[in-house]
């Protein structure tokens, strides 16, 4: 237990690392400064260790920072702690946004603060399970080398496996999140939405489409994206596919658009497949 750690703002993912952490020892709990005292005292019961604050001014000095608020407030709360005059070049200051990048860490930057961002790839809807199963959780990570090099250290001892990327384009990380999670949903129910129009009940439509997904799913990460491809456009019978898109189109104007997208993207995965085969 080497370093200290202060956490500011104690929501899901705030209270998720420091539990973890203080379980294993792995830094000393300084710190956690909430919106009310409440709230902070209510994180700290939670993560079993620290001292509840509610200003910054009852802040003390510590080792690492990390700023665990709402993303749009993660400039301000830093700019908030640089102002306090506790950070030094010494200083570790982080936050763990998928969306944001380090550089949005520029008030402790310019006190010589070493700044990083690291993403835990994973849902923290519940704490207790995020506790539970944190191991094995990757973690998009991008700054500092002297903040990172202590950060893997921290996130290793928690079963977390560090990731690096392109700091210049992190948002596009984070959309890439988005493709992979949310728009899959959204996919998902225009597929249900368009059994329903073919004369095929909610629930039943599901049922067909579970053993399609979960296959699917399965062959993308087992064998990839080309190989995993099948379909009218992996068998090259584009009339089928001009066919669908007048019927989506007739349907609704919207889902058509999409299915002209994703064939247009499916032409060129295809492609691919056929090139990386030769």
């Amino acid at each position: 237990m080497n370093n200290t750690l202060s956490i500011i703002g104690s929501g899901k993912v705030g209270r998720t690392l420091g539990r973890l952490w203080a379980e294993r020892k792995s830094v000393a709990l300084q710190d956690v400064l909430n919106r009310s005292r409440q709230s902070a005292q209510a994180a700290c019961d939670f993560i079993g260790a620290g001292r509840a604050i509610e200003s910054y001014a009852d802040t003390r000095s510590a080792d690492i920072y990390l700023i665990a608020t709402p993303d749009d407030h993660i400039e301000a709360a830093c700019e908030a702690l640089a102002a306090t005059g506790l950070l030094t070049a010494a200083s570790i200051v982080f936050h763990c946004s998928g969306a944001k990048s380090a550089s949005v860490l520029h008030g402790a930057a310019t006190c010589g603060a070493a700044v990083a961002s690291v993403h835990p790839i994973r849902s923290f809807a519940s704490p207790e399970q995020s506790v539970a199963d944190f191991a094995g959780t990757y973690c998009g990570a991008e700054g500092d080398p002297r903040a990172l090099a202590t950060l893997g250290e921290l996130f290793s001892a928690i079963g977390g496996i560090m990731v690096g990327i392109d700091s210049e384009r992190k948002i596009l990380y984070h959309a890439a999140a988005v493709f992979a999670s949310n728009y899959l949903v959204t996919l998902l129910d225009t597929a249900q939405r368009a059994y329903v129009e073919a004369g095929v009940a909610p629930d039943m439509a599901l049922k067909l489409m579970e053993p399609l997904v979960r296959a699917t799913v399965d062959n993308v990460f087992r064998l990839g994206p080309e190989a995993a491809l099948t379909g009218p456009i992996a068998r090259g019978d584009m009339a089928t596919v001009r066919r669908q898109q007048d019927a989506v189109s007739d349907w609704q104007t919207t889902s058509g658009g999409l299915y002209r997208d994703f064939a247009k993207l499916t032409v060129d995965l295809a492609a691919r497949r056929k090139t990386e085969g030769k």
